[in-house]
């Protein structure tokens, strides 16, 4: 419940300068969805230490779509990370999950974060 109120009320406080309250849902909506497209890339490669990229590479795709597709980037991200150090993930490790994010977010090139040979499909 409070994931949707906080999403109506950032609808139409952001959608007013940015098109309106659905042009930020929408946003919000493909920002999901690359989010999720890059998670299942992530799984699909396996690759040892690629996570950063994936994270990095979701955040900048759902950034892109512009004040909606941040917002969804920035709740999907902090909810994954509260949610695996709760269950005992390390500190540390979140902490480098977050910077990534923060990074394709900010709009920075994600490829700063591939590791070698992970294959040009991903």
């Amino acid at each position: 419940m409070k994931l949707l109120t906080s999403l109506v009320f950032c609808s139409l406080l952001l959608g007013v300068c940015h098109g309106g309250f659905f042009s930020f849902v929408h946003e919000a909506f493909l920002g999901a969805g690359d989010m999720w497209r890059a998670y299942t890339d992530m799984k699909e490669a396996g690759w040892k230490d690629g996570d950063k990229y994936f994270h990095a590479r979701g955040n900048y795709d759902a950034a892109q779509r512009g004040p909606g597709g941040v917002w969804a980037a920035e709740k999907i991200s902090d909810g994954r990370e509260a949610f695996q150090e709760f269950f005992g993930r390390g500190h540390e490790d979140t902490m480098a999950d977050q910077e990534a994010n923060r990074h394709g977010r900010s709009g920075k090139d994600p490829n700063y974060y591939r590791p070698p040979g992970l294959p040009q499909k991903y």
